[in-house]
């Protein structure tokens, strides 16, 4: 009798929320009601450095945003907790250390200036990069003298080095890699911590995970994993690869080229149910050329048979076509309540009303002094003289405000008094006076000159729609051509 399926998603969180883990959620939600199964979020929060408490209640926020419910998480509890990795250290040394025991891995003493001189060496002599056994060679007693006296160390799989390791892709069908090919792996990094690696195969078997599902970007890192459950002595799930989201040249979906936080389709208006619909579309055929399915229907209807390995392109504009499929079958009624929860709500209106206040004469004019905020992309075509300062280009403008985008990314606090110093600063180190600066942001913010403050603008656009924002008019910015 076949076990009962149990799978997973497992996010970190260090970062915004991503459209490609509601995608990869939702094609394991749907497998899982499929079969009468249980799904399972787990939060890997491993990265020490980068994980933060915000970006993981933004995780949990936008999947429950978009419409997806799971069994078992660290918010929900459930009898294979705990669900963040962060809590399950102990378990992870205790797995190390039985490899060891076995052994199946081994401690590595290198300092970081040794192995980046390896990789030095390695991309001189065009080899592939990779760990080159030295301290495989270390005595076990030796080893064990070394981290008695606080030597410090990680701990490395001890892969094969003959052979091949093959496993079975439900979609794909056999894989095969050349195990010299493939380097021994840290799994227990010098903090403690566990990486990727280790952390994902005791934590699937532990949690007696049937199936992973996941980006075909996991394909090379299955080996490692494969070792690992044979040098435990443990059975492997099985594995599904899905295809990879991809902007429209057929490169990986990235935050340069389309939107990929979950919250910018929320900001943008888009209805949950429409985002789920065409993510299930990048993989998943109903039958027919019938394009549009509910949740519950694309669960009725679910087959791996039917899941396509074709990169399937994320395209905005018909995402929009979807969504106004949707919007057009609310009654008048369930329009206004989703006008009120996007973007009417008191709350909405209590954080644009006071930008205002003071520059209103009649009611009328409330609507042209803040249509900024309720748009998503804006018309740059007769902004485009604003935007670029005196001294500047229209190269130097494009360039500095796709690095402040970046230079954005990492901020959990979206208030004026996190962004201010975080832009100055940026002016400082590009060495644009703030005054240059803002004027830009604020007319790629707006498409004005004339708006409430900065700052505050920022925060009531949100993060979300403000970098993309800069990000489209630097590229209107690329494109435009100053007429003579």
């Amino acid at each position: 009798m076949s076990k009962p399926v149990r799978v997973r998603i497992a996010p970190s969180p260090t970062g915004d929320p991503h459209v490609g883990t509601a995608y990869i959620a939702l094609f394991n939600y749907a497998f899982a009601k499929k079969s009468g199964g249980k799904f399972v979020l787990r939060i890997e929060d491993t990265d020490r450095t980068r994980s933060t408490p915000e970006s993981e209640a933004a995780i949990l926020r936008a999947l429950s945003w978009v419409g997806l419910k799971w069994d078992e998480g660290p918010d929900v509890g459930g009898p294979y907790g705990p669900y963040r990795q962060s809590e399950r250290a102990a378990i992870y040394a205790e797995h190390a250390k039985m490899l060891v025991d076995k052994g199946a891995a081994y401690a590595c003493f290198c300092t970081e200036g040794r192995l980046e001189a390896l990789r030095a060496a390695q991309r001189a002599e065009k080899k592939p990069p990779g760990y080159d056994g030295l301290c495989r060679k270390i005595e076990k007693a030796e080893a064990a003298k070394k981290i008695a006296a606080g030597e410090k160390h990680v701990l490395r799989l001890a892969m094969p080095k003959e052979g091949d390791t093959v496993f079975k892709d439900g979609l794909r069908g056999d894989v095969s890699f050349q195990n010299a090919l493939i380097d021994d792996q840290v799994l227990l990094k010098s903090d403690g911590f566990p990486t990727y690696h280790l952390a994902n195969v005791v934590d699937d078997h532990l949690m007696e995970i049937t199936h992973v599902v996941r980006a075909e970007e996991w394909i090379s890192s299955t080996p490692k994993h494969v070792q690992l459950y044979r040098a435990f002595g443990w059975e492997p799930p099985e594995f599904l690869h899905m295809p990879l989201l991809r902007n429209a040249d057929k490169s990986k979906i990235s935050k340069r080229k389309n939107p990929v936080s979950l919250d910018y389709y929320r900001d943008a208006g888009y209805l949950p149910e429409a985002l789920l619909n065409f993510l299930g579309l990048m993989g998943f055929s109903f039958g027919g050329d019938r394009e549009k399915f509910t949740l519950p229907e694309m669960i009725e209807a679910f087959d791996w048979a039917k899941v396509s390995l074709g990169g399937p392109v994320f395209d905005l504009e018909k995402l929009s076509w979807l969504n106004g499929l949707y919007i057009r079958e609310l009654t008048p009624a369930q329009l206004i309540d989703r006008l009120r929860a996007w973007r009417f709500s008191d709350q909405a209106m209590a954080q644009m009303v006071p930008l205002v206040h003071e520059r209103i004469r009649r009611l009328d004019e409330f609507i042209p002094n803040t249509d900024f905020f309720f748009a998503g992309d804006l018309d740059y075509k007769h902004a485009m003289k604003d935007l670029i300062p005196k001294e500047r280009s229209a190269a130097d403008t494009a360039k500095a405000l796709s690095e402040l985008a970046d230079a954005l990314d990492p901020l959990q606090t979206w208030t004026p008094v996190a962004l201010e110093p975080v832009v100055r600063a940026f002016s400082e180190q590009i060495k644009w006076q703030t005054k240059e600066l803002f004027m830009a942001i604020r007319v790629a913010l707006t498409a004005r000159t004339a708006a409430p403050p900065l700052f505050d603008t920022m925060q009531v656009v949100g993060k979300e729609l403000s970098r993309r924002r800069l990000r489209m008019c630097a590229v209107a910015l690329k494109a435009y051509r100053p007429q003579p």
